[in-house]
């Protein structure tokens, strides 16, 4: 099954009637597919995941394994069309996310396809540090103004924000029609779609009208350098758009980008914010500090105490 096929699938499934198998049944499928999975060096909590979005089973029913007894659970597709799915998890290596077509992010459940990079949980911090940065801003308004999502993929951070900042507008941009389609859709089931206006395009391209108005700019662009694109795992390398990853030579093109030209559209005081790769910390920080526009940058650490984002102020 292609991928396209398969996200016409994840996204076309309301006008179906689901399919609807025995407990008995469904307990066998995730024997052997849990078996498989270890065969193949995969996490066989991968199939639970699965089976938790697929069938709307809860950790708890799958731990006990308590689900085996009922007559019936409605599936989202059929055994052979899930067997089909789990096959490319298997064989191609395609990440479980796209298979179930939903990803978890902070308190979300976002759609997600190939079209779109998966977010990825350290990114969640990114939506907490621009709370603690207007905390700490004696000229911005809390809860207000315009934020700018640049390269928002499926939406995950303009969602954040807009979450957070329920009196703000969001702006959230990529070059990606199909990426915004998909950023779109989370919006409108979130309901933050008033609350976000997306826009088709390059960057700050979209946002000319409102240079000198940011209060804010948020975003994880593109960081691996091209030569490393091919060799990340295979879930990536193979399946998540290169367009959401390759940063260029140095994995710095857009960084360089971000930091030469926001200060055109941050107001006094606005705020940049940005993720990285480890190892790009001390080069970032002297790039904002070189540029001559920004104060108060700084670099703050992941879970894993891994330098990963870079914060500044528009002087």
């Amino acid at each position: 099954m292609g991928s396209s096929e398969t996200q016409d699938k994840l996204f076309n499934q309301n006008s179906l009637a689901l399919p609807v198998v025995s407990g008995h049944s469904l307990w066998q499928w995730r024997l052997e597919a849990r078996r498989k999975a270890a065969e193949a060096g995969i996490a066989t909590t991968e199939v639970d995941w699965l089976l938790q979005e697929v069938a709307g089973l809860d950790p708890l029913e799958l731990r006990l394994e308590s689900f085996k007894v009922r007559e019936q659970i409605k599936l989202r597709y059929s055994l052979p069309v899930l067997s089909q799915l789990w096959h490319r998890r298997l064989d191609e290596h395609c990440p479980v996310q796209y298979l179930a077509g939903v990803t978890p992010w902070r308190n979300f459940s976002l759609k997600v396809s190939p079209e779109v990079l998966i977010p990825r949980p350290e990114t969640e911090y990114l939506i907490d540090l621009t709370m603690e940065a207007l905390k700490n801003s004696p000229t911005l308004e809390l809860n207000s103004g315009h934020w700018a999502d640049l390269g928002t993929g499926s939406g995950a951070i303009a969602l954040g924000l807009a979450e957070v900042l329920p009196n703000a507008t969001i702006h959230a941009v990529d070059c990606s029609e199909a990426a915004l389609a998909v950023a779109r859709l989370n919006a409108q089931q979130l309901a933050l779609d008033q609350h976000i206006r997306f826009y088709q395009g390059s960057w700050y391209c979209p946002l000319e009208p409102l240079k000198g108005q940011l209060s804010g700019m948020v975003a994880n662009p593109p960081y691996i350098p091209s030569n490393l694109v091919p060799h990340l795992q295979p879930e990536v390398a193979k399946h998540e758009p290169h367009l959401a990853l390759d940063g260029g030579s140095d994995g710095l093109d857009y960084i360089r980008y971000l930091i030469e030209t926001s200060p055109e559209y941050l107001r006094p005081g606005g705020i940049w914010l940005i993720e990285m790769m480890a190892g790009q910390a001390s080069i970032v920080a002297e790039l904002l500090h070189q540029q001559g526009s920004y104060c108060q940058i700084k670099i703050f650490s992941d879970l894993a105490g891994i330098d990963r984002f870079a914060l500044a102020y528009r002087k």
